[in-house]
């Protein structure tokens, strides 16, 4: 059960409990970043696990996701003589909204989750005490490279989301009768619309929502208790918290970056 169903059941201060933990340990995570060099092999080993494991899912999702904004929006512009612009609108979605929240879930799912059994495995069966044992600082060699390694490959599965989006919308545009948008007109209206800063933005908001699925997803995996059951609950927990903090961060970014986007519609910045 995630920080949703606590906040139905349980008194705010276990909340706060559950946050107040999660901000430590992102405080020692960041602590700890100049010492990640010491870690490059393990911080390896997590970038090629995520990228190994997510990208094919990560591009049919783009793919379907593209085909069904074309499905959906293109007969509603064509009926209204807009259907040349379809791939601007195609493109702005899938980089400012839907490919940083759709990618940053499905990591959630695929990554976290394992991240949290991992960890929670470990701290169950007391390999967590054997690293201080031996003094060797957990969040270094267990988190830090986690945090990182998701951190960087989730705004690269950002830049493959939209490119392989952006061909499926293009796809289902030229083929649908209602729409019949040439994939040329498609990609002129993209790159007519589609403005270098609208990837900034995609990719600012996936960097922070990565940094809060590794976080939200190690912590849980530390505070397992229970043995294979308690795995199992913080498994979910760690997801169902990790897609809650990312919708409600979704707001929160997209509000603070509006003014921004409304000065490049105004023409400043």
């Amino acid at each position: 059960m995630g920080i949703a169903d606590e906040a139905c059941r349980s008194d705010p201060t276990t909340v706060f409990r559950e946050l107040g933990k999660m901000l430590v340990l992102f405080g020692a995570t960041l602590r700890a970043l100049p010492r990640i060099f010491r870690y490059r092999r393990n911080l390896a080993e997590q970038l090629f696990e995520i990228g190994n494991a997510s990208l094919f899912m990560a591009c049919v999702l783009s793919l379907f996701i593209g085909g069904v904004l074309s499905l959906q929006a293109g007969p509603l512009l064509a009926q209204r003589g807009l259907g040349s612009m379809l791939g601007g609108l195609v493109g702005a979605s899938l980089a400012k909204e839907l490919g940083p929240v759709m990618m940053s879930i499905l990591i959630a799912g695929r990554i976290g989750s394992a991240m949290a059994a991992e960890l929670g495995s470990m701290r169950v069966y007391q390999e967590i005490d054997a690293l201080r044992t031996l003094n060797i600082d957990p969040v270094e060699y267990l988190v830090l490279p986690r945090v990182v390694a998701i951190s960087l490959a989730l705004p690269c599965l950002l830049v493959f989301s939209l490119l392989i989006g952006s061909a499926g919308g293009a796809f289902v545009a030229a083929l649908n009768p209602e729409v019949a948008v040439s994939a040329t007109a498609f990609f002129n209206s993209l790159k007519a619309t589609l403005e270098p800063r609208d990837i900034i933005h995609g990719l600012i908001k996936t960097f922070l929502f990565a940094v809060t699925v590794g976080v939200v997803c190690c912590n849980q995996g530390l505070d397992t208790m229970g043995g294979p059951r308690g795995i199992g609950r913080s498994v979910t927990k760690a997801v169902v918290n990790s897609i809650v903090f990312i919708l409600v961060l979704d707001y929160v970014v997209t509000r603070m970056l509006l003014p921004f986007t409304k000065a490049s519609m105004a023409g400043g910045f």
